[in-house]
């Protein structure tokens, strides 16, 4: 577990020396909400998920599925350090978008916080929530149906979705959007072709599919 503190601490730091570092300054009221919330995020999975699961995300995983890799790494540079370094250039330093107003940022948060909140849930209820798509075979791998897995199948995905779609907007940057949505649009594929995989290779899960028809968002995919 000591391997997994330590990434969550060098995560959260390099975050907010992004952040702060690209902004040119420390009064961001809005910056510091959003370190706020991803710290309390953080803490609750560490204090909360699953040891096994946990010190497996922090190792190399097994069986990852060969189209994977790219996408992750794709699609996690265009949210981190991608959209928040944009966010943070743009309304620091050079603002690009028009003045966000106070009382929308804040408002903006609330899907943020709700986001971040769905996807540790996620986190918490389902052992093999690993960073990469695989069949975890040596873990027993099983279908979790349980907690936000009622609703839809990739809470993980949905929860991560609603916050990184609307943090530009909390952080004071419509420029910001674009790397997220860019970052967005690989994330449905990756939902995509991760829930086919688990498909035709988990037992179980295609029951699972007939019972939670949607993927992402409740009657809409």
């Amino acid at each position: 577990m000591t391997r997994v503190l330590i990434q969550t601490v060098a995560f959260l730091v390099i975050t907010g020396a992004l952040l702060f570092g690209s902004a040119g300054r420390l009064d961001w009221l809005m910056g510091w909400a959003y370190m706020a919330i991803l710290t309390t995020s953080s803490i609750t999975i560490l204090l909360l998920g699953n040891c096994d699961m946990l010190r497996v995300r922090a190792g190399k995983e097994k069986g990852t599925e060969k189209w994977d890799p790219i996408i992750a790494a794709l699609a996690f540079l265009l949210f981190w350090p991608g959209a928040n370094v944009v966010a943070a250039l743009d309304y620091g330093r050079f603002h690009w978008s028009p003045a966000v107003p106070l009382p929308v940022q804040l408002i903006a948060l609330i899907p943020v916080t709700l986001g971040l909140a769905f996807a540790s849930w996620a986190m918490v209820v389902n052992k093999f929530f690993t960073k990469c798509v695989a069949i975890q075979t040596e873990r027993e791998h099983v279908v979790i149906t349980t907690g936000p897995y009622a609703y839809v199948r990739h809470p993980g995905y949905a929860g991560s979705f609603l916050a990184f779609i609307t943090l530009p907007i909390a952080l004071g940057s419509l420029w910001s959007l674009l790397p997220a949505a860019a970052g967005l649009s690989l994330w449905v594929l990756r939902t995509f072709l991760e829930d086919r995989t688990l498909q035709k290779g988990l037992e179980g899960y295609t029951d699972y599919a007939q019972k939670v028809p949607w993927r992402l968002i409740p009657h809409i995919w």
